[in-house]
């Protein structure tokens, strides 16, 4: 099958620009990347999609999303609203995540994969919970992956705050998801180990996470030092700050992936680059619960691969791009930031990514996952290589998304989902949500 016919933009280290571009595609990877009108003639019995002058990019990738928080749009917390981080936990996920039935998780897990495909993300690392339906919940978030058609990366996120019963069953559920994932070798699904966050982490439980990740060889997927709640924890506990006690603990790594790292000081940046660990930056839920800034500038600076995720808030990753390119700017009052910084962190998730599949993710090159969308964008200046950007961050939004293909398989095609009824899905999950905000 070869797509073409727009602008082509591949990302990556080529980052190749093609005014009138062309993919061809064989069993789910890249091929060939080149003018649309020389594919055409070098392999005229090949299946063709024309996009007819509508821009060709590489899938959107998200590298920290939690797809149970779908149920909580709209949702109301009891008491005064929470004033602080560790308050908005308090009242809102950690009584969210309690109520979930594995059939809540099935479906919210769906209905927020659908606004993926709507917003050209085709790829996303995934962190769960659901403390009273933990086995099977990975399972069951599988289940809507594959009938969504997107790549994911799952993990349960093992944490003490429920007790130890539900500590060694989170345990248990990382274990047999990932092996289940290594035995079936699936290039659309794959686990990693998850762990919460060092305030509600006994190092005796990170022990005992570690002797089950190492002989699975798979790092962590964990908050760290998103608020302050957790440095002053780390602190009482360990007399230690948040990295420094996950490195004590060996959790940190080449394969471990930390969200946010907002609170970290110059010696724990450089044990998360001596140590190779990746970071997920995210901008909006950041912003949200009020937690700070991330150190973006002096991490990247330290070669740490820093990437872009969402935490949940959303499946658009046009719309996570700008917020983290706009935050930057006010953060650090300096108009000049953004561009650099968010820019690299785009291109890190295709980095990321590679920690866990087997081809590249987040860029058309040959050998790679043919995941593509299709974007129904008229420019109304240059647009090319050199000005990409600008559009990017002032124009291009997932509204002019017109189709998403992962594996060269079309999940939408000119706005149509060809595999899921979204209507019908959303009435069921306003049923089973209004149950679940009565338990809540």
């Amino acid at each position: 099958m070869i797509i073409g016919g727009g602008p082509l933009f591949t990302f990556g280290e080529s980052n190749l620009y093609l005014a009138c571009g062309g993919i061809r595609i064989h069993d789910g990877l890249v091929v060939e990347v080149a003018p649309f009108g020389d594919l055409k003639e070098k392999y005229p019995e090949e299946g063709i999609y024309d996009t007819k002058g509508k821009t060709i990019l590489p899938g959107m990738t998200c590298a920290h999303h939690h797809l149970y928080s779908t149920f909580a749009r709209g949702i109301s917390l009891p008491g005064d609203p929470p004033a602080t981080f560790g308050k908005i936990l308090e009242q809102l996920w950690w009584r969210l995540d309690k109520v979930l039935t594995l059939d809540d998780v099935y479906l919210s897990a769906l209905i927020a994969l659908i606004e993926c495909i709507r917003s050209g993300t085709t790829a996303i690392l995934d962190h769960h919970a659901s403390p009273f339906a933990v086995r099977g919940s990975l399972q069951a978030i599988a289940r809507a992956v594959e009938r969504a058609g997107i790549r994911a990366c799952l993990c349960y996120e093992v944490s003490d705050r429920d007790g130890p019963e539900i500590a060694e069953e989170g345990i248990s559920e990382n274990a047999d998801f990932i092996g289940y994932t290594q035995w079936q070798c699936s290039d659309f699904l794959k686990g990693t180990f998850g762990l919460h966050a060092s305030l509600t982490l006994s190092d005796e439980t990170m022990r005992a996470a570690l002797a089950f990740a190492r002989p699975l060889k798979v790092g962590f997927h964990i908050h760290a030092a998103e608020g302050p709640e957790d440095v002053a924890d780390s602190l009482r506990r360990s007399g230690r700050r948040v990295i420094e006690r996950l490195d004590d603990l060996e959790i940190l790594g080449e394969k471990t992936l930390i969200a946010h790292a907002i609170h970290v000081d110059d010696h724990e940046i450089e044990l998360l680059a001596r140590s190779g660990t990746m970071v997920a930056h995210n901008a909006s839920s950041n912003m949200n619960n009020a937690v700070g800034f991330a150190p973006i500038p002096r991490l990247l600076e330290a070669k740490i691969p820093v990437g872009i995720g969402t935490d949940g808030m959303t499946g658009d990753l046009f719309s996570e791009l700008r917020t983290a390119f706009l935050l930057e700017k006010h953060a650090l009052a300096d108009p000049r930031r953004g561009w650099a910084d968010v820019s690299k962190m785009f291109a890190n998730n295709s980095t990321i990514f590679s920690s866990y599949f087997d081809h590249a993710v987040g860029t058309l090159v040959p050998g790679g996952y043919a995941d593509l969308i299709v974007l129904d964008y008229h420019p109304p200046t240059p647009f090319n290589s050199d000005t990409f950007l600008g559009h990017l961050f002032f124009a291009l939004s997932s509204r002019m998304v017109d189709s998403t293909i992962v594996g060269g398989r079309f999940l939408m095609k000119e706005r149509q989902l060809l595999f899921l009824d979204e209507a019908s899905l959303a009435v069921a999950a306003r049923e089973l949500s209004v149950k679940l905000w009565q338990r809540f």
